[in-house]
């Protein structure tokens, strides 16, 4: 666990894209292209299948203009996002970490925590779900083995940002192709689909199907997501460098969630054909849609694309989710742990009352989980929606860049009705609670909770136009250059060593000696890290200490006779925190560190290693390719 020296979003990734030495044309263009379909898969995960299914079923083809209508809300949403990581070059967290009070940082940020194991919920019981539909494996148990996909983000991190983009439009692919096939075997009457973009309302309940459809579609973790992920793009800081990125990441974005509409729209149409014209109207789950499909088309491969596209969903959605994770507790706390455990924390979040539900009440309310997932989501909505049209309609942080006016206004419009509907939703759920449960404790609970929850949206809506607090402007378009007037060479009095004692340290020790002077001195360490080290830290006594105390020395005396100035220090226990320990301890200026090119394990130690060193210490690092 770290604390972070700088304020890079993603810093492991950013900028890792470099657009500026792209060629131009198409080789140029497709290099913006990527961010929006990690963005795009929120926007298909399995939360929504629940309610394209529900209206489709129940209402034929009528509800369609509620998706194109939510998908426009959406575009612009993440296209403002986007503009904010592109022109501040910071994320959501970060824009509201040096905007709100710490207190109400705070909030906000158990808020953002609290949508993403919402989010991550719904991921992990649509993965159970299409693997008990695909293998008949019980919900328990696929529920159990979804924390499996820790490892596979991971992996994916280690291979690059464009080729993680790369898995994740082949999911996106999967799930497309699979609802193509699925259309095509239902013949759905393209006449009648089209007359399901007039708006109208069967009833009531329609209604409130359209706004389960809303809420289900925008989502507070994506606009995190975004501004975060245009980062990786290294552009041109200039006028019209960054004109262009936000031209190309606007069309990046109508691609990638067109293709969620589709999507969405496709499960819709498929339900209102399979279902609605069948009178089959009552058809609200998944399991339940998935059963009905083969005897109603007439194929057996139907319910088979209907459960590797639900897999595909929750898998792809799934590794967004903990990237989004990452960036909402680097931006908010400055706080950076290893990835593994982030994920791992974030999939308990999830799988224990998923676990727990299935254990308690069975799986048939499983599908009652989900829809409780996206009342939460619902709840934190505004909190994200609300600070990002302040940020990029300020003109002191933007410049030029603002939004125009109209544009504000259709986005204050947007957030409003988004707003409205989620809490109307959350009251109509809470509504049913009140006319069922007698418990006083839990009904006084949610009065208070849900007066809190208006007074923080109001502070997040009016603080940012009263605050007098100096803002900085995040990007200056044309800075002066008075040359290299104050150019100072450093000389390095002491030069620390961590050595491993093993085949590369002589490339180590050529590496520091070629950074050093004639009266440099160099600190030799090694970390001693058998199991009597580990236990016993300096008492150890054991064959591994002695053997490296007398390998050290053997170094020191080498060096000496070479006529350099030489010591040693071994540590013991942690190898992150010894080596920090012991630079501090020695005052040393400089640090010359090993990075291995392992895969799996090793790659998370010593990558790690070297993450966690770098972020201790505030003298420059020398880290060798061995």
């Amino acid at each position: 666990m770290n604390k972070l020296q700088n304020d890079t979003s993603l810093s492991e990734v950013h900028e890792s894209v470099d657009i500026s030495t792209k060629a131009k044309g198409w080789r140029k263009i497709l290099a913006f292209f990527g961010p929006a379909y990690l963005v795009s898969v929120g926007y298909m995960d399995p939360g929504n299948w629940a309610t394209d299914l529900a209206g489709g079923s129940q209402f034929g083809y009528s509800l369609i203009w509620v998706l194109l209508m939510s998908n426009i809300m959406a575009l612009l949403l993440q296209s403002l996002s986007a503009r904010l990581g592109i022109v501040r070059k910071r994320d959501l967290a970060q824009a509201n970490r040096e905007t709100y009070p710490r207190f109400i940082n705070f909030l906000l940020y158990i808020l953002a925590e609290i949508a993403i194991a919402a989010t991550d919920l719904a991921e992990v019981l649509g993965m159970a779900i299409g693997i008990y539909l695909l293998t008949g494996l019980p919900l328990i148990w696929g529920v159990s083995i979804t924390v499996l996909d820790t490892f596979l983000l991971l992996y994916l991190q280690r291979l690059g940002m464009r080729t993680m983009e790369a898995f994740i439009i082949g999911l996106v692919a999967v799930v497309g192709i699979s609802f193509l096939i699925e259309i095509i075997l239902a013949k759905p009457d393209l006449a009648e689909v089209a007359t399901g973009f007039i708006p109208s309302f069967a009833n009531e309940n329609a209604l409130y199907i359209a706004i389960g459809i809303i809420g289900a579609t925008v989502m507070p973790h994506n606009l995190y997501l975004h501004s975060a992920l245009v980062q990786t793009r290294k552009i041109q800081k200039t006028k019209e460098g960054i004109k262009q990125a936000l031209k190309w990441n606007f069309i990046d974005s109508s691609i990638a969630l067109n293709i969620a509409f589709l999507v969405n729209a496709a499960i819709l149409v498929l339900a209102a054909t399979v279902f609605f014209k069948t009178g089959r109207t009552e058809v609200a789950e998944i399991k339940e849609a998935h059963q009905l499909l083969a005897p109603l088309l007439g194929s057996g491969i139907a319910p088979v694309l209907f459960a590797v596209a639900l897999i595909a969903a929750g898998q792809s959605s799934t590794i967004t989710g903990t990237l989004a994770g990452q960036i909402v507790m680097e931006g908010y706390l400055r706080l950076r742990i290893n990835p593994w455990i982030r994920r791992l924390i974030t999939r308990l979040l999830a799988i224990i009352p998923a676990v727990l539900v299935i254990s308690i009440y069975g799986e048939k309310e499983v599908d009652s989980l989900l829809v409780f997932s996206q009342v939460v989501l619902s709840m934190q909505l505004g909190f994200a929606i609300i600070p990002l049209i302040h940020f990029v309609s300020d003109k002191q942080t933007m410049g030029s860049f603002a939004i125009k006016p109209h544009v504000q206004a259709f986005a204050w419009l947007i957030a409003a009705v988004l707003v409205y509907l989620n809490v109307r939703m959350v009251m109509n759920e809470a509504g049913d609670f009140f006319t069922t449960s007698d418990s006083t404790f839990w009904k006084s609970v949610i009065v208070i909770g849900a007066i809190l929850f208006g007074m923080l949206l109001l502070y997040t809506v009016f603080f940012p136009l009263f605050s007098k607090r100096q803002k900085q402007v995040s990007i200056q378009m044309h800075p002066d250059i008075a040359g290299l007037q104050n150019l100072s060479i450093p000389s390095y009095k002491k030069i620390a060593v961590a050595l491993e004692f093993g085949d590369h340290d002589e490339k180590l020790l050529g590496s520091a000696i070629g950074q050093g002077k004639s009266d440099t001195q160099y600190l030799l360490i090694h970390i001693v890290e058998s199991t009597s080290a580990r236990l016993l830290g300096e008492q150890s006594d054991d064959y591994e200490t002695a053997k490296d105390e007398e390998r050290l020395k053997f170094y020191i005396q080498q060096l000496n006779q070479r006529g350099f100035t030489a010591v040693g220090k071994l540590g013991f226990k942690n190898r992150t925190k010894e080596i920090v320990r012991i630079v501090k301890e020695e005052a040393a200026d400089m640090l010359v560190i090993g990075a291995h090119g392992h895969s799996g394990i090793k790659d998370l130690i010593y990558g790690e290693t070297i993450n966690s060193v770098r972020h201790e210490l505030h003298i420059p690092l020398l880290i060798v390719k061995l």
